[in-house]
């Protein structure tokens, strides 16, 4: 299924939860931190995935809340996670902000800043039912997954000063 067309207000929600600690970090980024080194592939999917999650997210109103059934466990556990993303990222500004504090890992999360909201909105394309909402996550999670291992690679090489 496409998905039905309409707003979502879900959609937005998980998008405020996105972008307003993104916002923040513009101006509160890890000491040392430099995008020089990212992969060019994995940079183009991490942007499209991000155009195309936003809009699938905004654009289809599946993702908005239904009557309750068993499958209302897929919203509610996305939504546990961006709660859990905005908790990293306050664990993130109270810290020295130094790029060890960026790639943390949060619970069983790995890289949590990078895999908990590519999580929740895998789950929130799976409560949706709607496939290109989980192609373009798929997308975004190669792109922003990869080049978040990238950076904690160079972040664990013996020559990182």
């Amino acid at each position: 299924m496409l998905g039905q067309l309409g707003f979502s207000y879900i959609g937005l929600l998980f998008l405020i939860m996105l972008m307003i600690p993104n916002l923040m970090w513009t101006k509160k980024k890890p000491q040392g931190y430099t995008a020089e080194t990212e992969n060019r592939i994995l940079v183009l999917l991490e942007r499209i995935g991000e155009a195309m999650v936003g809009a699938c997210s905004l654009v289809f109103s599946d993702f908005n809340i239904h009557s309750w059934t068993n499958w209302s466990w897929w919203l509610i556990i996305a939504f546990l996670l961006m709660v859990m993303y905005e908790f990293w990222w306050v664990r993130y500004f109270r810290s020295e902000r130094k790029l060890a504090d960026f790639y943390s890992d949060l619970l069983v999360f790995p890289l949590a800043g990078a895999t908990l909201p590519v999580l929740a909105f895998l789950l929130l394309g799976i409560y949706g039912k709607v496939k290109i909402m989980l192609i373009a996550v798929v997308i975004l999670g190669i792109g922003h997954i990869g080049v978040a291992i990238q950076h904690r690679k160079e972040l664990n090489s013996p020559d990182h000063s």
